[in-house]
């Protein structure tokens, strides 16, 4: 069974950053998504298996980098600069597929999310 485990989440003022970690049970093509109250679960990131490409969302490029360490099956979120609109929870997932996708149903498995409030 894949596990994924979220980490880093926390509060921080605008314009401040945190570091996201997903420790997985295996090796993924791996994605950040998000939600906040109200809202649709969003693409904020992906990577590919290798970690050769990298994809963003239009709100977030710029700002947020995704990276992955093979060695150890994590996959690491860094948020700079951030906004109060950037507040949600933020979900890791991982893929079969080596590629990296951005729609919901592209991804396989899931993590339980972890908290990020942005105050202005």
């Amino acid at each position: 069974q894949v596990q994924l485990v979220e980490s880093g989440g926390g509060l921080v003022q605008a314009g401040g950053s945190l570091r996201l970690s997903c420790a997985a049970s295996g090796r993924y093509a791996m994605g950040w998504f998000r939600q906040a109250p109200g809202k649709e679960r969003e693409f904020v990131a992906s990577i590919t298996w290798s970690g050769g490409n990298t994809y963003y969302a239009d709100s977030v490029k710029g700002r947020f980098t995704i990276s992955r360490d093979n060695a150890k099956n994590t996959v690491n979120l860094q948020m700079n600069s951030l906004k109060p609109e950037d507040t949600a929870l933020y979900y890791c997932a991982a893929r079969r597929l080596r590629t990296a996708g951005r729609a919901i149903n592209e991804y396989d498995y899931w993590g339980q999310g972890t908290q990020v409030t942005v105050s202005s």
